[in-house]
C-alpha cells in the first residue's frame, strides 16, 4: 500500500500537471467498491470544476475544486474544439453518470468549493493519459479535462476509494508526522500499552505512516517494534520523533519506495527501497552490526528489526 512518501510524490506530480485545469466530464465504472461517495454525488461535484490545488492529507490525495463562472467559461464549445476533445474512444461498456445541468445559473462572486478525495488502497494509480491511449482493464474512473487530457483511476484489487466533500472540510484524522512538534508526539505514545509499531501505524494518532517507514524509523531510533509504547523513555521518543521525520523526508526526496507496483504520476518508480536498512531484509546482515535482520508479525503486519541495534 502506498504510504506517505509515495502519496506525497504522486500528489506533487499531479499538482504540477493538472492544477488550473477544468474537469469537463466524468465517467465512473460499474464496480461499487471504489466509490465511497455515491456516483451521482461524485459526478455533480467534479464536473465543471476547476482543479485549484492537489495535495496530500495523510495517505489521501485531495483535489481542491472550485466551481465558478470562470470554470464554466472554460467549458465552452470553443475550448473543447481547441483542445480536440473526442468522445469516439469511449467503449460500449462505459456508463456516463448523469447530472443536473448547470446552464443558466449565474456565476457567483465567490466560487463553490469542494474536494475530491482519492485513497489509492493497495494497487490504485492515477494516470494522466490522452483520449486515444488504451484504457486499462481495471479503470474505475475517467475525468476528461478541458486541456484535452484524461485523468484515470486504475485499481486492479479495488481497495482504493473515491469520495467527495462538498463543503471542502475533509479531515483525514491524526497528526501530520512531518509537522507535529516533539512534545505533542511524546504525548501521543506516552502510557499506551500497545506495541510501539502498532501505535505508529494507528492513523488516528499519526496519519500517513505505514509499515515500511515505521520499521525504518524504529531502526534508526534503536527501538524494537514489539516494545510497549509505555516503556519507551522520553529520550527515546525524542529520537523516534526525529527519525520518523528524517526517514519520511529522505523517502520523499527519492520518490518513495517501489517494492510492488507503485509508480508516480509520470509512471516512474521510486528509489528509497535501495536505502531500506531493515524492511524486507529478513536474514540479511544488519548494515551497522552485521547481525541477521529478523522478522516478526505484530497485529498481522510483518515487522523487521535488528536484534542487536534495537532494544
Amino acid at each position: 500500500m502506498p504510504e506517505l512518501p509515495e502519496v506525497e510524490t504522486i500528489a506533487r506530480g499531479l499538482a504540477e500537471r493538472v492544477t488550473g485545469d477544468v474537469i469537463e466530464s466524468v465517467w465512473l465504472g460499474q464496480k461499487k467498491e471504489p466509490l465511497k461517495s455515491a456516483a451521482q454525488e461524485i459526478a455533480v461535484t467534479l464536473e465543471r470544476s476547476r482543479i485549484a490545488a492537489v495535495r496530500r492529507m495523510g495517505k489521501h490525495i485531495v483535489f481542491d475544486l472550485e466551481k465558478d463562472g470562470e470554470a464554466r467559461t472554460h467549458l465552452s464549445a470553443q475550448s473543447r474544439n481547441k483542445h480536440g476533445v473526442n468522445d469516439s474512444h469511449v467503449s460500449q461498456k462505459r456508463r456516463e453518470v448523469g447530472h443536473p445541468t448547470l446552464a443558466g445559473r449565474s456565476a457567483r462572486a465567490t466560487p463553490d468549493r469542494a474536494q475530491w478525495i482519492v485513497h489509492l488502497g493497495m494497487t490504485g494509480r492515477l494516470q494522466i493519459a490522452t483520449p486515444e491511449a488504451e484504457i486499462e482493464k481495471h479503470t474505475h474512473a475517467i475525468l476528461k479535462l478541458v486541456s484535452g487530457r484524461e485523468l484515470r483511476f486504475v485499481d486492479p484489487r479495488r481497495f482504493g476509494r473515491l469520495s467527495v466533500a462538498r463543503s471542502a472540510d475533509f479531515d483525514a484524522g491524526g497528526f501530520e508526522p512531518l509537522e507535529i512538534d516533539v512534545d505533542r508526539f511524546i504525548e501521543l505514545f506516552r502510557g499506551r500499552k500497545t506495541p510501539i509499531k502498532s501505535a505508529l501505524l494507528n492513523q488516528k494518532l499519526l496519519r500517513g505512516v505505514g509499515n515500511i517507514y515505521a520499521d525504518e524509523s524504529l531502526f534508526r531510533a534503536g527501538i524494537r517494534p514489539r516494545r510497549r509504547a509505555a516503556t519507551i523513555t522520553r529520550e527515546q521518543l525524542v529520537k523516534l520523533h526525529s527519525s520518523v521525520k528524517e526517514v519520511l523526508r529522505e523517502a520523499i526526496a527519492l520518490g518513495g519506495s517501489s517494492i510492488s507496483d507503485y509508480v508516480d504520476a509520470d509512471g516512474e518508480e521510486g528509489f528509497f527501497q535501495l536505502q531500506h536498512r531493515v524492511y524486507g531484509r529478513e536474514g540479511e546482515p544488519c548494515l551497522v552490526c552485521k547481525t541477521p535482520i529478523k522478522r516478526v508479525v505484530i497485529s498481522g503486519r510483518s515487522s523487521h528489526y535488528c536484534p542487536k541495534c534495537q532494544k
